[in-house]
């Protein structure tokens, strides 16, 4: 079980970075979406994962530990915030700048960039 965990929240980091690394402010809000779930669930694997075990209190002599349960709940609430700042910046900007790539800058074509390399005259 730990096994898989750790296998997701590796896949869901290496999908986060990818897409905050990206030139859109879409691929960027979503990359950070998926870091948030990835740490999310650490903090919810690092309270050691029982079957059949009460969350608190109960008959059982093993319980699970609430506090990463705290700690994740407290993190999707602030992730949450964060993700509609986010879109609310990116919704701007977009409509500030006419474009949604995170420098506002629109990427040259190829044919313009070689044009300038040949000097301009063909």
């Amino acid at each position: 079980m730990e096994g898989l965990y750790a296998f997701c929240v590796g896949l869901l980091t290496a999908c986060g970075i990818f897409l905050t690394l990206r030139g859109r402010s879409f691929s960027v809000v979503i990359g950070l979406t998926l870091l948030s779930y990835a740490v999310n669930l650490f903090l919810f694997a690092s309270g050691r994962l029982k079957l059949n075990a009460a969350a608190v209190l109960g008959e059982s002599e093993q319980y699970s530990d609430p506090l990463p349960q705290a700690l994740v709940l407290t993190a999707i609430v602030i992730g949450f915030a964060m993700t509609a700042f986010a879109v609310i910046l990116a919704m701007r900007a977009r409509a500030d700048l006419g474009n949604d790539h995170v420098d506002g800058n629109l990427p040259k074509l190829p044919s313009e960039v070689s044009n300038k390399s040949s000097g301009g005259n063909k």
